[in-house]
């Protein structure tokens, strides 16, 4: 096993005002290893993306904890671990799927995994129901 170069952790209360937190504290974790802006940027949109699936979904009738931990190897390659301790994922390819979302207002669009996808370059979703849902994002840095 790999030992990671530095390494950091958060944990939030699962408020939508706290996504942007979330999203920044990690953007400012990487920039001590001089990743590009677009790094950047793609990185930030994966995360808000996660965080606010475990807010909006995963704690959609209560209100808990969302995890997030961040390593860097000397490689320059990225892990980020979202996690909650909310409802879970029923079926988790289903919920993968381009435009698929449980949100019956409307407000969503279902394309947060397809963004994540798209932004790093490897995505793990692990659920269990009433568990909670735990996401695992790597990007290897230029």
């Amino acid at each position: 096993m790999r030992h990671a170069k530095n390494q950091m952790k958060l944990y939030l209360p699962s408020l939508s005002i706290n996504e942007g937190l979330a999203r920044n504290a990690v953007a400012m974790f990487i920039a001590q290893i001089n990743p590009t802006i677009e790094e950047i940027s793609d990185i930030k949109c994966a995360v808000s993306e996660a965080v606010t699936n475990s807010i909006v979904h995963g704690y959609k009738y209560s209100q808990g904890i969302v995890y997030i931990g961040v390593k860097y190897f000397s490689d320059r390659t990225i892990v980020i671990e979202i996690k909650d301790k909310g409802c879970g994922i029923e079926n988790i390819e289903q919920a993968m799927t381009p435009l698929f979302t449980t949100d019956t207002s409307g407000e969503r669009s279902g394309m947060g995994f397809a963004v994540m996808q798209t932004f790093m370059d490897k995505l793990d979703v692990i659920s269990k129901i009433g568990s909670g849902v735990r996401v695992v994002m790597t990007k290897k840095l230029k």
